[in-house]
């Protein structure tokens, strides 16, 4: 999942045309492999092992409000940042961001894995749809504000590191805890990317032909996640 902020790179080498092409599908894509993940993995996966749908339920609501105060705090957002003056200091908040979203992010992959190998594959192809079009978005953001291609590549790399570390906090923390909560806090966390950050994102357009493919792309992702439970179960 680290390795994934390498993706940045790939803004060097594609005309600008290309990317803003390819971007919005992306997110459109991300989004539907989140809530999808979501709603048909995450959230059945976890209820049935975890026993009290209250309690359940409230986990899913602090994932969710979680990434809420979190976005309020840093003011930023997933994927798409334009129209700032204050390019540079914008930067650092990107990183900062970024790096706590990874944080909890391997905290709540991780936390899958431990509780099934099969949900954890999926909460991870899930996230991973969502980094992609971030990184990208993330690495020409740095460019723009006045950082080095090799310096903006390697704190990318850097803030993404952080992901790893979440991952093995979890892991050691299970050994004492139940780390059962970790299910339904990234749930709330996929749910909360996917409907206030990336969907938004993709319904700004007024193009027919263009909301329609990102319509489509939002349904690959749902389908996505659909031939993921399919094979695994």
């Amino acid at each position: 999942m680290s390795g994934i902020a390498l993706v940045g790179a790939v803004t060097l080498v594609l005309k600008q045309e290309t990317l803003d092409k390819i971007i919005l599908p992306l997110v459109a894509l991300a989004a539907g492999s989140l809530i999808g993940g979501a709603f048909l993995h995450m959230i059945p996966a976890g209820l049935s092992s975890y026993g009290n749908a209250t309690t359940f339920c409230l986990w899913i609501l602090l994932g969710f409000t979680v990434f809420f105060i979190l976005e309020q705090f840093l003011h930023w957002h997933h994927c798409h940042r334009e129209g700032a003056d204050d390019k540079q200091p914008l930067t650092y908040l990107i990183l900062i961001g970024d790096g706590l979203h990874n944080f909890i992010g391997g905290l709540a992959v991780a936390g899958t894995f431990l509780i099934d190998i099969r949900l954890g594959i999926m909460t991870w192809l899930a996230a991973a749809a969502h980094e992609i079009p971030q990184e990208l978005g993330d690495f020409g953001v740095l460019i723009h504000g006045g950082w080095k291609k090799s310096r903006a590549l390697v704190f990318n790399v850097l803030s993404a590191l952080t992901f790893l570390l979440g991952g093995i906090i979890a892991y050691v923390a299970s050994f004492r805890l139940n780390v059962d909560f970790l299910v339904p806090f990234a749930a709330g966390n996929f749910i909360y990317i996917g409907a206030s950050d990336l969907v938004p994102e993709v319904n700004k357009q007024s193009e027919i032909k263009t909301n329609i493919i990102h319509f489509l792309a939002f349904t690959a992702g749902l389908l996505l996640m659909s031939l993921i439970k399919f094979i695994f179960e």
